[in-house]
């Protein structure tokens, strides 16, 4: 492990593994280097590229600075990648896939992106509105010492299936998201700022992965995004609810990253 500063002085730790080209991993709302889906799907991968993981703010053994920007999010990733060789290819999960997004549009230099199921409607023109009064409630729950509820709302009210939230209070892993519980008004505040405009300055190839068994809407996503960007292609795979497994994913991604040159 190892750390970079970026621009607002804020500390992030990050991990580089493997040789070829670079591989950025950005993770979705309560993941970190320690937990979540990018440790397992990085190693099936490091032979192939340079992967790097790293702890978004607020999260793992990354500081944070007060007061929230998702430009300093920006401001970070764009720092990971300067250190990791000044390009890079990134691939992001859910909202960590709005952050690449937000990345390439704003001209942080990312060579090459693939998304997998990132949570933005295009087509409503609420959107935004509902991601702030989310980040809102959840920042007034923290406030008042309710982490625990605090996580349980922010999957209810993203629409995470009832099978998956019910009995996770009792989870192993459950004191561990709300330690980091305020950082999901965080992932609330990035969907809500990513714009239909924004996406006409995302020129490089991107690819928008969806799951066969996500519902409707997280596929209807996908598929918006991949069609709104200049050079977006969609694909579904195989895989569970807002996931595919890593046995499926890795070789989509060896697929797709290997043409390029990062």
């Amino acid at each position: 492990m190892t750390t970079v500063t970026s621009h607002d002085g804020t500390r992030i730790a990050l991990e580089q593994v493997g040789a070829g080209p670079t591989l950025v991993m950005v993770d979705a709302a309560g993941g970190f280097r320690g937990f979540g889906p990018m440790g397992p799907l990085a190693e099936r991968l490091v032979d192939r590229f340079t992967v790097v993981t790293y702890d978004r703010r607020g999260r793992g053994e990354s500081g944070d600075t007060p007061p929230y920007a998702v430009r300093r999010e920006i401001e970070d990733l764009a720092a990971v990648i300067e250190a990791s060789g000044g390009s890079a290819f990134v691939h992001g999960f859910s909202s960590g896939a709005v952050l690449g997004l937000l990345a390439a549009a704003a001209g942080v230099p990312i060579s090459m992106l693939s998304l997998l199921e990132p949570p933005i409607d295009l087509d409503r023109s609420s959107q935004e509105g509902d991601q702030s009064d989310l980040a809102a409630e959840i920042d007034e729950l923290v406030t008042a010492g309710r982490r625990a509820d605090a996580v349980e709302h922010f999957h209810r009210s993203i629409g995470v299936p009832e099978e998956m939230t019910a009995g996770m209070r009792q989870a192993p892993f459950f004191p561990m998201l709300e330690g980091i519980a305020h950082t999901l008004a965080y992932d609330s505040r990035m969907t809500s700022a990513l714009s239909r405009d924004a996406l006409r300055f995302v020129t490089v190839p991107a690819l928008v992965i969806s799951s066969e068994s996500s519902d409707d809407r997280l596929r209807g996503w996908a598929e918006g995004a991949a069609a709104a960007l200049p050079r977006g292609r969609h694909l579904a795979l195989k895989g569970d609810w807002h996931g595919v497994p890593d046995d499926v994913l890795a070789p989509v991604l060896v697929d797709f990253f290997g043409g390029g040159a990062a």
